[in-house]
């Protein structure tokens, strides 16, 4: 395939990229976005409030901590905690992840003693995404080779919201070469975009540019994660998946603050994308006070242990 010149070192031309959004169904209103949220809301999430279901999601919980006031040993006492509850409770699933600042990668490596727990860094400036993208590529090649196995970047939302999608897709590829065999997740900043279009466009161009999982939010910007938006977004996965034969995975993140918010977004992604992706690999929650939460209601009684 002939690549015509243009100025990215990279990305793909913006032709390629308008050539791409084509194939897709960008056509949509966020009232009947609203609508759909609704019918699998009232419909379906009733059937999937189990103790199985409660379970599951325990498996797919990234135990979160971005705080200004992390240190080295806050963040090993927070991966203790992973240790012991792998101990105290060896018939239920462990979380899928610990995530933290770069800097703490290594401290997670050295701590965590549980296998099949993933460390995730958040980079390339995260929250903002507004450095330079040579620091953000050299954030994250760091990250990883201090023991990061996944990447959470946020995607430069002023680019797309500009409509620079060439941007957008570039610096994400770059990020990606510089994640190695590492996946990727791509944060959408959804609260930020505005339109249900706007985020169908940019869950299309970080899926294009080598996104993993796309993921709603920072949790740092208001709103943050939405049903709305998590529905978009997987309808985006699903018809990626149906053109392409890839399988992308789904990250809500930011105000997953009760066990019933966990329910709904499980029950849109059993409803948009079918149980090829209800596993700890495709279906991540990011989130911290959620695991004490859904564990209080596995153990029948209200638990603090995280």
């Amino acid at each position: 395939m002939e690549h015509e010149h243009h100025d990215h070192a990279h990305g793909l031309p913006m032709s390629h990229i308008e050539e791409a959004l084509k194939k897709y169904n960008l056509d949509i209103s966020d009232e009947e976005v609203g609508a759909a949220v609704k019918k699998i809301i009232a419909e379906k999430v009733a059937e999937n409030d189990t103790l199985e279901v409660k379970k599951f999601l325990m498996g797919s919980v990234e135990l979160t901590t971005l705080k200004t006031t992390d240190s080295d040993t806050s963040v090993m006492a927070f991966t203790e905690k992973v240790n012991k509850f792998d101990e105290d409770f060896p018939t239920l699933p462990h979380v899928a992840t610990i995530c933290v600042y770069p800097r703490f990668a290594r401290t997670v490596a050295e701590t965590l003693e549980v296998d099949g727990v993933e460390i995730a860094c958040v980079s390339g400036s995260f929250p903002s995404s507004q450095s330079l993208i040579e620091v953000k590529t050299v954030e994250t090649s760091l990250a990883v080779k201090d023991g990061a196995t996944e990447i959470d970047i946020v995607q430069p939302v002023g680019s797309l919201l500009e409509g620079d999608y060439e941007t957008v897709v570039d610096e994400i590829q770059q990020q990606k070469e510089a994640c190695g065999e590492a996946p990727m997740k791509v944060i959408l900043e959804t609260g930020m975009l505005g339109t249900a279009r706007n985020i169908k466009i940019a869950s299309l161009l970080a899926m294009y540019a080598g996104a993993d999982y796309i993921k709603t939010s920072t949790g740092k910007e208001k709103p943050a994660a939405t049903p709305e938006a998590a529905y978009v977004m997987c309808q985006a996965i699903r018809e990626y998946y149906d053109e392409t034969g890839i399988q992308i995975g789904f990250k809500p993140a930011g105000g997953l603050n009760t066990v019933m918010d966990a329910l709904i977004y499980y029950t849109i992604v059993k409803e948009v994308l079918g149980e090829k992706w209800l596993t700890n690999k495709w279906l991540r929650l990011g989130t911290s006070r959620l695991a004490n939460l859904l564990l209080s209601e596995v153990l029948g009684k209200e638990t603090k242990f995280f």
